[in-house]
């Protein structure tokens, strides 16, 4: 049984446009990090550089999985301004799409930014598609084999891979070929793991709903669907997981978190494994989320912030993050945090991954931890 009503179409708030209403911040502060300047090395080709750098997943503090949405062909000559990212020469990699090139959509970098694997055996899955390509890199805390998944919303299709990127182990979907069905997508935007090995998918732009998958990919129930009632979505952006079964999923176009709780005894109205529990409004545009043992940081643009919450929807602390200089944002799309308490942020539009780490006086309880995982 599954509860779930496909609506064709999605009325998307714009990255560039618009105005959002005034939000209630709660507390806010100076950010507790410091940006590593030019942390990321560039290694791309003459002639190119970073595209949108979309998903970064820290698996430990020297192996950091990044994945970008190909890279950006720069303009001959290349401007003097040029300092290794696109933003720093006015080029948007995520607007300036005529600029894309399916090439090194995978990488690893050590802990000082050095790229020490490219797994670009495996463009061919990023190309032949329009749009963005790669979405969100994730890894299981409950997989012993540390898995790689790559959500792909262009294509309509998420990729498993070993973990050292030499094996495609399991393709889900079918390529550029978006569906509602039980085995296609539309558009899909994340992934999250549950203890027992169930895999929620968010499939997110189009089908505004979250699958449960088994741990082999197969499809096991939904719920969602689009509207802005609560359980209902319009664009799922990211997923989480806490403790005691709760589930935090980003609603970006209605501006507002929504949280659930799966169990096998579950008796809402949304679905017979899921309870709807809370809707959050008053975002901007969130983007990512890491859910800690009693809270949960956002990541909302318009304007650009990260949010700390607890787990009854309080804004707990909000800090800005600057845009400004060589170690600005002009969007925060992923985010990761390591063993060692470092914070990573994948700029899909300046084309580029930075490295924050908290500064020596820093209030531990204003750090991102990172994400839970159940003992």
């Amino acid at each position: 049984m599954r509860y779930f009503t496909s609506v064709g179409g999605l009325v998307l708030a714009g990255f560039f446009a618009g105005s959002t209403p005034a939000q209630d911040l709660g507390p806010t502060g100076p950010s507790p990090y410091d940006v590593v300047e030019g942390w990321h090395k560039p290694f791309a080709g003459e002639g190119f550089a970073f595209g949108g750098n979309s998903g970064v997943f820290a698996e430990s503090p020297d192996r950091i999985l990044i994945s970008q949405r190909g890279e950006t062909r720069l303009p001959d000559p290349v401007p003097p301004a040029f300092a290794g990212w696109v933003g720093s020469i006015g080029i948007n990699a995520l607007r300036d799409a005529e600029l894309r090139t399916w090439q090194n959509c995978l990488m690893v970098v050590d802990g000082d930014g050095n790229l020490i694997e490219v797994w670009n055996q495996w463009d061919h899955l990023c190309d032949e598609s329009d749009g963005p390509g790669p979405h969100r890199i994730r890894i299981s805390p409950y997989d012993p084999e540390r898995r790689v998944w790559v959500i792909n919303e262009s294509r309509h299709q998420i990729f498993v891979f070993s973990n050292d990127g030499s094996e495609l182990l399991m393709t889900l979907g079918e390529k550029n070929v978006r569906g509602s069905d039980e085995t296609h997508f539309g558009r899909p935007q994340d992934v999250a793991f549950l203890p027992d090995g169930r895999v929620l998918v968010a499939d997110g732009l189009d089908n505004h709903r979250i699958m449960i998958l088994d741990a082999e990919g197969r499809y096991q129930s939904e719920f969602g669907g689009f509207g802005t009632e609560p359980g209902r979505f319009n664009g799922i952006h990211a997923l989480g997981v806490g403790p005691d079964g709760l589930i935090f999923a980003l609603d970006r176009a209605n501006g507002r978190v929504q949280k659930f709780r799966i169990s096998s005894e579950a008796s809402g109205a949304y679905h017979p494994e899921v309870d709807h529990l809370a809707t959050w409004s008053g975002f901007g545009l969130p983007l990512d989320l890491i859910v800690n043992e009693d809270h949960l940081w956002v990541s909302d643009l318009r304007p650009l912030k990260m949010v700390k919450l607890d787990f009854d929807g309080n804004r707990l602390y909000t800090w800005n993050v600057s845009n400004d200089g060589p170690t600005g944002f002009l969007e925060v799309h992923a985010i990761s945090v390591d063993s060692e308490g470092n914070l990573y942020g994948g700029d899909n539009q300046h084309g580029r991954t930075q490295k924050l780490v908290p500064k020596a006086d820093a209030d531990p309880a204003l750090l991102i931890g990172p994400p839970y995982v159940a003992r």
